[in-house]
């Protein structure tokens, strides 16, 4: 198991890693719709996926051949933890057939009142044989995840946590610091916020193992509301639609 992962984060250096995920509320929510992401993603040269929830993760890995990291989004009105919350729900995105569990390591409380990264050695456990990527906001959260044996660790949740939700965009400088401190103990992915071809680029540069982008191939909702959001002056910011409880 260890030399396949080490194949499956090899697989990823210096590439794109697509993140395909609908919510129900999404205007081109469907199954069908996720998996012809997916699948638009590997025919473009994508290294690997980033999905959301059990039911996804099976129609995706049904009909494409990336490894995928999985997660599951579960929103609760008493905290701002969201990303596979639970060991359970950790469990079962190993179990939909995911390589690669995310999950949330910042220091926000859950639901059931614990840190959200005391998740990451219960999960490490539970199932040693599975990849974990930390999903952080800063710095600080970055070296613990590290510390605590993530395998992989990005800035998902920069602009997602209370000190973060003014930022629009990614903190380079705060990133490329990451990679120089911790890149040799695990792989330093970005993802958040990265819009451009030549923003991720720039991630790789400074130093980070792959890139992950979502919102801004996969979700044409948002690609218009981007637009229109600036055409209509910053009337109606865009990005408080990316970042609602669904």
């Amino acid at each position: 198991m260890k030399q396949k992962n080490k194949a499956i984060l090899d697989s990823f250096k210096n590439g794109l890693i697509v993140s395909c995920q609908v919510q129900p509320d999404d205007p081109v929510y469907s199954e069908e719709f996720v998996v012809k992401m997916a699948q638009a993603a590997q025919w473009g040269g994508a290294v690997g996926l980033r999905a959301n929830m059990p039911e996804q993760i099976k129609a995706i890995k049904r009909e494409v051949d990336l490894p995928l990291i999985g997660l599951w989004k579960i929103w609760h009105d008493d905290t701002d933890v969201f990303i596979t919350p639970t060991l359970e729900a950790a469990v079962a995105v190993w179990e939909a057939g995911a390589e690669i569990i995310a999950i949330d390591c910042t220091s926000q409380i859950t639901h059931e009142g614990r840190p959200a990264y005391e998740l990451l050695p219960l999960l490490k456990r539970e199932l040693p044989e599975a990849l974990v990527f930390a999903d952080v906001a800063n710095y600080e959260e970055c070296r613990r995840a590290v510390e605590m044996g993530a395998d992989i660790v990005g800035p998902t949740l920069y602009g997602y946590t209370a000190e973060t939700k003014h930022i629009e965009q990614p903190d380079l400088r705060e990133f490329a610091r990451m990679c120089r401190d911790f890149g040799d103990k695990a792989c330093m992915i970005m993802e958040g916020h990265i819009y451009t071809p030549e923003e991720a680029m720039k991630c790789l540069y400074l130093g980070a193992h792959s890139v992950v982008v979502g919102s801004a191939i996969t979700r044409p909702h948002l690609i218009t509301k981007r637009f229109t959001d600036l055409l209509s002056g910053y009337q109606n910011d865009w990005r408080s639609e990316e970042r609602k409880k669904h």
